[in-house]
């Protein structure tokens, strides 16, 4: 027989959306007459003793609901301003659109694509002016963030780098974010701060340290980063107690920069039998090895480095080893950061590093209000009790 009633869902929807954007129109504009009425002292037409001001007519202009735009009609008075609770004079948006808006922008959306989504939602397209303006009403909120107290400690942390583009004196020039997330001491990730430098150098990444120290840093037991110079100098001015941990991937790079293309993969085996043993003992047996393997292939300078810097990928053997994968590389930071490039790619060059700082910042307060920072990332209990046990033999 087939279908015998057919239902147009399409219509339906747009019936529904009409009906309930009429009624949201008909009861503010019922509010804004019962505010005039107060402000009047009396009702339209009301004669009485009371009265304080008398209309003159109305204005209609458009509100952005999220039921759809409506008509407002908002009254005028003869001898005072008309103020709302309702509706904000000169305001043209419902918050809740206006923090949309702004979380569609931090969420990774173009400004292009904003455009189009509103239009889409809201019948009416949103001007880059207008996402950009809206979002300078969090950059405080995001000041206060950079800047809020770290409470607890922290007994892993990460540190890096990433570079960007800013306009300097009609110049496009390099700028530096540094960054540090951490896993606090009941196992969750926290990002714990960012910083501007104009490069990776001890300067920079000695006033990012004072900072993180200053808002109350603490607990460090193993940072774990890449071989810059200046942060390894810095960290050992500001955390001398912690231990330092090279990414071991950075230190994979390094070495295959001395090392034929068709090499590459043979090393890359060799490199990570070093740290598959377990213990450090036999890690620092299998570098042996492989420094032998490599002088005996003529990869000189390749074998030197691991003769001089593999010490450094091993530090992480010192803590419990269900750890060990997660604190032996910078990986969990350097997810983040192809976050920010992603974020940040669309846009090019800054104008300045303000502005670069502060769509990084606020891309890294997302993150940290996710389920990034919501879930375990560690159980701490063997570090707690490897310290324990620690202090107790001390003692």
């Amino acid at each position: 027989m087939g279908q015998v009633i057919q239902i147009d869902e399409g219509r339906n929807r747009d019936h529904l959306g009409e009906r309930v954007r009429g009624t949201v129109e008909e009861a503010l504009n019922a509010v804004l007459d019962a505010e005039a009425d107060r402000l009047c002292g009396a009702a339209r037409y009301e004669r009485s003793e009371g009265r304080r001001d008398t209309r003159a007519g109305s204005y209609e202009r458009a509100l952005h609901t999220k039921a759809g735009e409506v008509t407002l009609k908002v009254p005028k008075l003869r001898r005072q301003t008309f103020e709302t609770a309702i509706v904000e004079r000169y305001r043209r948006r419902e918050s809740s659109v206006e923090e949309a808006l702004i979380e569609m922008y931090l969420a990774g959306v173009s400004v292009r694509r904003v455009e189009d989504i509103t239009e889409a939602l809201w019948g009416t397209r949103v001007s880059p002016s207008t996402v950009s303006s809206l979002n300078k009403k969090i950059y405080a909120k995001i000041e206060d963030w950079r800047h809020r107290p770290i409470e607890g400690e922290h007994p892993y942390l990460y540190l890096d780098g990433i570079v960007m583009k800013r306009t300097w004196a009609r110049e496009v020039r390099n700028v530096s974010l540094l960054m540090a997330s951490a896993v606090n001491a009941e196992g969750y990730r926290e990002i714990l701060g960012i910083w501007e430098g104009a490069k990776e150098d001890k300067s920079g990444w000695s006033a990012f340290l004072r900072h993180l120290v200053d808002r109350g840093l603490s607990g460090v037991q193993l940072i774990i980063s890449d071989a810059c110079r200046g942060l390894v100098e810095s960290v050992a001015d500001f955390l001398p107690d912690a231990q330092w941990q090279r990414c071991m991937v950075h230190f994979y790079r390094n070495v295959f920069s001395h090392v034929p293309a068709t090499k590459v993969r043979e090393i890359a085996h060799m490199l990570k039998a070093i740290h598959a043993q377990e213990n450090r003992e036999a890690a620092q047996e299998k570098a042996d090895a492989v420094e032998a393997e490599l002088r005996r292939q003529k990869l000189t300078r390749a074998a030197e480095l691991v003769a001089e810097h593999i010490g450094e990928t091993l530090t992480y053997y010192a803590f419990p080893d269900v750890h060990w994968s997660k604190i032996r590389t910078n990986n969990p930071l350097e997810r983040i950061m192809k976050e920010i490039r992603r974020r940040t790619r669309v846009v090019g060059a800054f104008p300045d590093g303000q502005s670069c700082l502060n769509l990084a910042a606020a891309r890294l307060r997302h993150i940290a209000g996710s389920q990034w920072s919501a879930r375990r990332y560690m159980n701490m209990a063997p570090l707690h009790a490897m310290r324990a046990s620690s202090s107790g033999a001390v003692a």
